[in-house]
Parts: structure tokens; C-alpha cells; sequence
């Protein structure tokens, strides 16, 4: 099997699993999302042309705000059997460039097929942009792999809507106000 037709054989499951918590969630594959705008003029002071540049994500997750409007919210990069260097890297930096231009994105990776083997040194080095990191021994994951996967997307869907919450609102008196904040690490074996 090919990465490709494994994240097949999984986004529809993703996507049921979620709606069941958040009925506006939808969950694609393929999709090139913009990591960069250029901006080509101006007419007055505002951009007139813009050209965005976009690469292609894996699998997204998105909300659909209305039949129209969505706004993307958690991306997983996937690869099987094995990750390189060279991967984790790349990956890394395409997380680094879609936050720029989505600051609220939440950035994953998921790792089929890895047998016994847990998630390499490597992926910890060089994956400093990914918010989440998971393997599974095989192509379907088991009960353990499965709900920890669904914890975590639901818990990196809220930590996106806060996001966007205090990046956006953050000139309201009304808004919630924070005097901390604390990105926890979280390991599972």
C-alpha cells in the first residue's frame, strides 16, 4: 500500500469519528493550501493582486463556517513505514510556513505502518514546528492508537479555535484575558 491510498482508507474515518463531537468539521486530502501571499500591487493603500503560493497537505481538517466560508484548522502530514531526516525537516518547515499565514493551524504528523517501532529521535530533533506526532504498528490503527488519535485531534481543534480567539479578538475589552500560557508535553507509549 502507498501513502496516499492509506490516507484514503482513513480520512472518512477521521471525519465520522469527529462529527460526532463537531458537526461543522470536514476532513480532505490532497488539498494545496497557501503558505505564502505575495502581494503583485497595491491600489491606494490596500493590495490589489495578490498571488498565493500553496503547498499540497496530506490530510486536512477544516471548519466549515458556512456553505461557503471554512477555515482550516488542523493539518496531519503522513508518511509509512519509515520517516528520514530529510522528512522531518521538510515537514517541519511546511508546518513553519502555513502557521505564518494561518497563525491559529494546528500541524501534525502521522506515521503508519512502523511496526514496534516507536517515533524516531529524529522526528523530536528536527520536528520543532509539529504540534503533534504519532505512529501506528500497522496500516489501521488499533483501539489505543485510534483514541488517542481522536484525543488529540479534538484537543488541537480547541487549542486552535483559542488561538484564533486571542490572536483576533485580542483588542476587545470583552474578551476572555489570560495571564499565562503553557504548552505541556505529552508522551504515550
Amino acid at each position: 500500500m502507498n501513502e496516499r491510498d492509506w490516507v484514503k482508507t482513513i480520512i472518512n474515518k477521521i471525519e465520522i469519528s469527529l462529527q460526532e463531537s463537531y458537526e461543522k468539521l470536514k476532513v480532505v486530502d490532497g488539498f494545496r493550501l497557501p503558505y505564502s501571499s505575495e502581494i503583485l500591487s497595491y491600489f491606494d493603500k490596500k493590495p490589489k493582486n495578490q498571488n498565493f503560493i500553496g503547498y499540497e497537505t496530506d490530510i486536512l481538517i477544516l471548519e466549515q463556517i458556512t456553505e461557503k466560508e471554512w477555515k482550516p484548522r488542523i493539518i496531519i502530514e503522513t508518511k509509512i513505514n519509515s520517516i528520514t531526516t530529510h522528512d522531518a525537516i521538510t515537514y517541519s518547515q511546511k508546518s513553519q510556513t502555513h502557521k505564518n499565514v494561518h497563525p491559529y493551524l494546528r500541524y501534525g504528523i502521522l506515521i503508519g505502518n512502523m511496526g514496534n517501532q516507536p517515533l524516531p529521535g529524529r522526528l523530536f530533533r528536527h520536528g520543532q514546528h509539529f504540534d503533534f506526532m504519532q505512529s501506528w504498528k500497522n496500516f489501521v490503527a488499533n483501539e489505543k492508537e485510534w483514541s488517542m488519535l481522536l484525543k488529540v485531534l479534538k484537543s488541537e481543534y480547541e487549542a486552535s479555535l483559542t488561538l484564533d480567539e486571542i490572536i483576533y479578538n485580542s483588542r476587545n475589552h470583552d474578551r476572555e484575558k489570560y495571564s499565562l500560557l503553557h504548552r505541556p508535553l505529552i508522551l504515550e507509549n
